[in-house]
């Protein structure tokens, strides 16, 4: 992973992190408290291959039976702070105030966009991420409940083949991403399907509103199937 101390973010706008994702590069801080950012250019960077993406097969039976309500850019800051609260596993969140503030500005412009999933009227889990040309740049996920952020991952790699997506950028690879067919890219590999994305023009709303009880499961599995 590539970091300098010259790298310290002291003022960013949303106009300047859009040009750092097209660019392969993105931010984070060293933990909620700490008032900087930092860029970021991992030596491998982990992508999900849309064409090749992996739903296990007892998550296919949670993801049909619609266990989930799953809605789309409805609530950005339920999402941020659900990804941000701590999580087994996770003490610490690196999502502080001026990250809070860019994807926030982000989701009003409508580049930053988040995947929901609800129970009996509660967010149980979701993600966000930037949408840019037609790479999808996946930030942070949360879960309440069993399978929620799984169910929103998978919803969200049919939306991104719907929309005509090439590009869904995952940052790093882990356990729980492998599961999915998450692999690594080193900087040339990455560079390459970086600059393909970068020349279609992506619709992250092709498939509609999953609120209106049009997109189901089922319809969901089928356009991964179709791919």
């Amino acid at each position: 992973m590539s970091r300098s101390n010259d790298d310290v973010l002291l003022e960013i706008t949303p106009q300047v992190l859009l040009k750092a994702y097209a660019c392969g590069i993105f931010p984070m801080a060293e933990s909620a408290d700490d008032p900087e950012l930092f860029w970021i250019e991992p030596d491998l960077r982990g992508v999900l291959p849309l064409d090749a993406f992996h739903v296990p097969r007892r998550l296919r039976r949670t993801v049909r039976a619609d266990h989930f309500e799953i809605r789309v850019d409805h609530d950005f800051d339920a999402v941020i702070n659900g990804c941000a609260a701590p999580a087994p596993g996770r003490r610490k969140t690196w999502i502080n105030r001026p990250i809070r503030r860019l994807y926030g500005e982000l989701f009003e412009l409508g580049h930053c966009h988040t995947v929901e999933a609800w129970r009996d009227g509660h967010l149980v889990g979701g993600l966000y991420g930037i949408a840019l040309g037609g790479a999808f740049f996946g930030e942070s996920m949360f879960s309440l409940e069993r399978d929620a952020s799984k169910v929103a991952l998978t919803h969200l790699a049919a939306r991104l083949i719907a929309g005509g997506f090439s590009l869904l950028d995952t940052q790093f690879v882990t356990e729980h991403l492998k599961r999915f067919g998450a692999v690594e890219l080193d900087k040339r590999a990455y560079a390459s399907v970086l600059e393909t994305a970068m020349r279609i023009e992506g619709d992250f709303h092709r498939m509609g509103d999953p609120a209106s009880g049009e997109i189901s499961g089922a319809a969901v599995l089928n356009v991964l199937e179709g791919r």
